[in-house]
């Protein structure tokens, strides 16, 4: 059995989850908070999470992890037949990930932990992020999903970074990112009903408090 080794409070161990969700395979959670020490990078090169460990060993990196489930599980499909519009997944993929998850998650620490954060970062972070949310709606067709009308792995990485990019346009940069991109409002919204994306709310919601006692004792 597929065994995911993170914590629910990361967003990158959620998208995996919920692929593993979605094609319907049994997997065991395994509690890994990554770091630094031997036994982690053991597990994971850079210490990082998500880690999914196969009957071969483990892999790290979250669009490997996405790419391997897709090439070797059964289920549903999170990547389309033809390998043009493979790719046009992954380019969608990783526009999110680079212009988007990345710069937003340099304000996370003021945005979240309450520890601020230097006026320079932030004024970067508000032109890097305008610049992604312009990218993906030039490239993005949301007929309903990212990629058009099959919810893909690109749909993982929107669902798990654009809502967290939007609480840090709110509450650091004071600006609404989906104040002129209704379809992405529209998708956050049907992603939110998806009966695995509650169940995985609902997991990381019981996962939260005891996450921010370790950070505010400085354990992570």
């Amino acid at each position: 059995m597929l065994k995911l080794h993170g914590f629910a409070v990361s967003n990158y161990y959620n998208m995996v989850k919920l692929a593993l969700l979605e094609k319907g395979l049994p997997f065991e959670e395994v509690l890994f908070f990554g770091g630094a020490s031997a036994q982690a990078l053991a597990v994971s090169p850079r210490g990082k999470v998500p880690v999914l460990e196969t009957e071969h060993g483990f892999l790290s990196e979250t669009g490997v992890i996405l790419d391997y489930i897709e090439q070797t599980q059964p289920g549903k499909a999170l990547l389309p037949a033809d390998p043009f519009r493979q790719a046009k997944v992954r380019e969608l993929l990783k526009e999110i990930e680079l212009y988007i998850e990345l710069p937003a998650r340099t304000c996370y620490a003021e945005a979240f932990f309450g520890a601020a954060v230097e006026p320079l970062i932030k004024e970067r972070a508000r032109a890097d992020l305008l610049a992604g949310f312009a990218t993906l709606k030039r490239n993005g067709k949301f007929a309903p999903y990212v990629a058009g009308e099959q919810m893909t792995i690109a749909d993982l990485m929107f669902g798990f970074s654009v809502d967290l990019a939007c609480l840090v346009g709110k509450k650091v940069l004071n600006i609404d990112f989906l104040a002129d991109f209704p379809q992405a409002a529209e998708l956050l919204k049907k992603l939110g009903e998806n009966p695995h994306m509650a169940r995985i709310v609902a997991d990381k919601d019981a996962a939260m408090p005891a996450f921010m006692d370790m950070i505010k004792s400085g354990k992570r």
